[in-house]
C-alpha cells in the first residue's frame, strides 16, 4: 500500500501529460477553410484560403499540398492553372518546435470546357471472330493484335484485320479474364481483370517473358501508351494510372471529368494524337481525353453501332478501338460482335 501511494502522484502526472499529446489535440489545432466556397471550381479559378491557428500556436513554417503534391501559395491564394482534375484534399501541413500539425479540406475540379460531339461514318466492314470477347486492340504496323476475355476463354491474337485471319494466338490459363493490351518497344503487355496479375509478351513469337503486378488499381481493364514510353491503364473507375515502363509500377493517376460530372467505369484505351480515346462501358460511345489533366475534350457517338452487327444471345458491349495513324480513322468492334468497323470521326 504504501508503495502505491508513492508511485500515484508519478502515474497522475504522466497521465496528464500524455493526454497532452493526444493526436485529437493536434489535429484540432489549425483549420484550412476556402473563402467564399462553391460546390465545384476548374482549372480557371483561384482559391482564396484561411488557415485557422485555433490554440494559438507559434509556427515555424507552413506547406501546403493538393493531395501529395506541393503546391505554391501567393499570400493566401492559391492558382488551380494546370492542375489535375477530380475529388481533392487540399492540405496544410504546419511545422512548430519539432512538431507536425495538418487542416485539411476537400475540392473538386471539373473542366473548364465543355466537350465536342463527334459522330462516324463507316469506311470498310471487316469480318471479325463471333466468339471473341474483345478487351483490347492495338496495330504494330499493319497486324492488328487482340485480348480478349471470359474464363477459360481468354487469349492473345495476332491477325489479319481485312480477312479476320488469325496468324498465331496464345491462351491463356482458365483461372485468367484477359483484357486490354498495348505494344511497346517489341513487348506486348496484357492485362487480367481481378487476379492482379500482367503478362509481357515477345512480339513476333507471342512467347511469355514476364509478368508484373498492379499496385493502388485494384483491376486491370485497358492499356495504352504514348510516344514518351508512359504506359497508360484503366481499373474500371473514373481513374487512369501512368506505369512506369520498364517497372510497370504505378507513378500517378488522372480523374476523368466532363465540366459537370466525372466519368466512371473508364474502359479500353487507345492513344491517338497525343490524346487517350477511351471506351466508356455500357455507354456505346468513346471519350477523348487530356493526357496531362484527365479533361475530356470530346465525345464520339457510337451507340447505334451494335445495331450494324449479327444479333445474338452473347452479344455484348462495344469495346475495341485500334488506330493505325491515319487522320480522323478508327477501327472499332466489340465483344462478341462479327465485324470490325473502320470508322471516320466527324465532329457534329
Amino acid at each position: 500500500m504504501k508503495i502505491y501511494n508513492l508511485l500515484a502522484p508519478t502515474l497522475l502526472v504522466l497521465l496528464l501529460a500524455g493526454c497532452g499529446n493526444n493526436p485529437e489535440d493536434k489535429k484540432d489545432a489549425f483549420s484550412l477553410e476556402i473563402n467564399n466556397p462553391k460546390k465545384t471550381y476548374t482549372p480557371e479559378d483561384a482559391l482564396t484560403i484561411t488557415l485557422n491557428n485555433k490554440k494559438g500556436i507559434a509556427s515555424d513554417s507552413v506547406v501546403y499540398f493538393l493531395n501529395n503534391d506541393r503546391i505554391e501559395v501567393s499570400g493566401n491564394t492559391i492558382s488551380l492553372s494546370g492542375k489535375k482534375l477530380g475529388e481533392k484534399t487540399l492540405k496544410a501541413k504546419i511545422y512548430s518546435d519539432g512538431e507536425e500539425y495538418e487542416a485539411s479540406t476537400n475540392i473538386t475540379i471539373l473542366s473548364s470546357i465543355k466537350p465536342k460531339l463527334y459522330t462516324y461514318k463507316i469506311l470498310e466492314t471487316y469480318p471479325h471472330d463471333i466468339k471473341a470477347y474483345t478487351q483490347g486492340l492495338e496495330f504494330e504496323n499493319d497486324t492488328l493484335y487482340e485480348s480478349t476475355g471470359q474464363y477459360k476463354e481468354s487469349w492473345l491474337r495476332k491477325t489479319n484485320y481485312k480477312t479476320g485471319e488469325v496468324f498465331k494466338m496464345k491462351k491463356l490459363a482458365d483461372h485468367y479474364f484477359g483484357e486490354g493490351l498495348t505494344i511497346l518497344n517489341n513487348k506486348i503487355y496484357q492485362l487480367t481483370w481481378r487476379e492482379n496479375t500482367g503478362f509481357i509478351y515477345n512480339l513476333n513469337t507471342l512467347e511469355q517473358t514476364g509478368t508484373f503486378v498492379y499496385g493502388q488499381s485494384k483491376e486491370g481493364w485497358g492499356l495504352c501508351h504514348d510516344s514518351e514510353n508512359n504506359i497508360y491503364k484503366s481499373d474500371g473507375t473514373d481513374r487512369i494510372w501512368t506505369l512506369n515502363s520498364n517497372t510497370l509500377a504505378e507513378k500517378d493517376y488522372i480523374e476523368i471529368f466532363t465540366n459537370t460530372s466525372k466519368i466512371n467505369s473508364v474502359n479500353e484505351l487507345e492513344w491517338v494524337d497525343g490524346k487517350i480515346y477511351a471506351n466508356v462501358y455500357q455507354q456505346g460511345s468513346i471519350a477523348i481525353i487530356d493526357p496531362s489533366n484527365g479533361a475530356v475534350e470530346g465525345v464520339i457517338d457510337l451507340t447505334d453501332l451494335k445495331d450494324k452487327v449479327t444479333q445474338h444471345p452473347k452479344l455484348d458491349v462495344l469495346n475495341g478501338i485500334a488506330y493505325n495513324g491515319e487522320p480522323n480513322i478508327l477501327y472499332i468492334t466489340g465483344k462478341n460482335w462479327d465485324k470490325l468497323f473502320k470508322i471516320e470521326i466527324i465532329q457534329k
